[in-house]
């Protein structure tokens, strides 16, 4: 486990639409664009072996530089080259980290001062949910599988635990990217799985309304 003096002051950042990393969570990668096979490279050569995920923001005055305010650093736990040199990355979720400012330089990737202040409960055990109700929870997740068409390994979502079964879904389920952003940003566990219950919900509302509209 990391400590938080072991955490860097500056870190490579990649901005991806849409693409949520969570503290305790894996986020498989395929990286091909040059700027950022070479991010990997020399991300490889540190001890950190650490990236950090952030959304571009086209919201004015919501943060500098075009990206969201707070972002998610991981950790590369996983690598693989293809024959045709693109790497197949996975990064392990370390913590949550607060943008200070873009750092100019040479590189072909962005760089930012951070500030991790304030995330101190990503770095520590898994978190639990006390007031999470499975089973109306479940039920309303199986509804919004069926109208998307989705398939799911419902024996592993059941015994999941609770942090890695929300987390789990709010990284890998389709919402807009200020959705995410919203995921990512919720202090607690609690307030992560309220959110992403409001989402489905809304998700849910929506199709169905499109459905009468037809």
């Amino acid at each position: 486990m990391i400590k938080p003096t072991e955490l860097p002051d500056k870190i490579s950042i990649f901005p991806l639409t849409g693409a949520l990393l969570l503290p305790r969570s894996r986020l498989p990668l395929h990286i091909f664009e040059p700027r950022y096979l070479q991010m990997i490279e020399d991300a490889l050569k540190t001890d950190a072996r650490m990236i950090g995920m952030i959304q571009p923001n086209a919201v004015p005055g919501r943060a500098g530089n075009g990206l969201h305010t707070i972002g998610c650093a991981g950790r590369i736990t996983q690598f693989s080259e293809t024959e045709d040199g693109r790497y197949m990355v996975t990064l392990g979720g370390v913590s949550r980290y607060r943008v200070v400012k873009e750092i100019e330089g040479f590189l072909p990737y962005r760089q930012c001062e951070v500030d991790w202040a304030g995330f101190d409960r990503d770095l520590g055990k898994e978190e639990s949910d006390l007031g999470f109700k499975r089973p109306p929870f479940m039920d309303l997740l199986g509804r919004y599988f069926e109208t998307r068409g989705l398939s799911a390994d419902w024996e592993t979502l059941k015994e999941a635990d609770d942090e890695l079964l929300v987390n789990s879904l709010s990284m890998m389920l389709e919402f807009e990217a200020e959705d995410k952003q919203a995921l990512l940003e919720a202090p607690s566990l609690e307030t992560r799985r309220e959110t992403l219950i409001t989402l489905i919900e809304f998700a849910m509302r929506g199709g169905e309304e499109e459905g009468l509209m037809q």
